[in-house]
């Protein structure tokens, strides 16, 4: 069952999926509606999952259950990892490589494979205050707090030294 994204509960659980580019408006208008109707179609042993989406700088697709109402399975998450793949696969984009950082130049959300941001990180290219994208977030109150940060604390700290 599709609802909207802001009506979710901060306990929601998530998943970020971060494209390697960005979409065009025509894409993003079209992957929109695979996603409603692909929510909408999304269950747990036969069970509508209350979930949600938005799309952030036409780059991030993040997915949100609220499992209160009905907890995601193994085959659940397995259905929405094979949606994921299939929106690669029709927009030749990577969705799935978690070895890969997103992060803030001005207004501009650049893509790095992450051994490339630790040689920027190592060239100082990037600072302890370059906002970094945290896709490991859990849950939406963490999403909305955890999500967009300085590099000096998220994970990609460790880098910066």
């Amino acid at each position: 069952m599709l609802v909207d994204f802001n009506t979710l509960p901060e306990t929601s659980r998530i998943w970020i999926y971060q494209a390697n580019r960005s979409f065009n408006e025509e894409e993003l208008n079209s992957i929109k509606e695979k996603l409603d109707t692909f929510i909408n179609q999304w269950t747990a042993h036969g069970a509508d999952l209350k979930a949600g989406y938005e799309i952030k700088y036409k780059r991030f697709i993040v997915m949100a259950l609220d499992q209160d109402v009905q907890a995601a399975t193994g085959c659940s998450i397995d259905a929405s990892v094979h949606f994921i793949q299939q929106l690669e696969q029709e927009y030749g984009v990577d969705l799935m490589d978690k070895m890969n950082v997103s992060f803030k130049q001005g207004e501009y959300v650049a893509y790095k494979a992450l051994k490339d941001f630790k040689k920027m990180a190592k060239d100082r290219s990037v600072s302890p205050n370059t906002i970094v994208f945290n896709n490991l977030v859990t849950n939406i109150a963490e999403y909305k707090t955890q999500w967009e940060v300085p590099a000096k604390e998220s994970w990609h700290n460790r880098f910066l030294n």
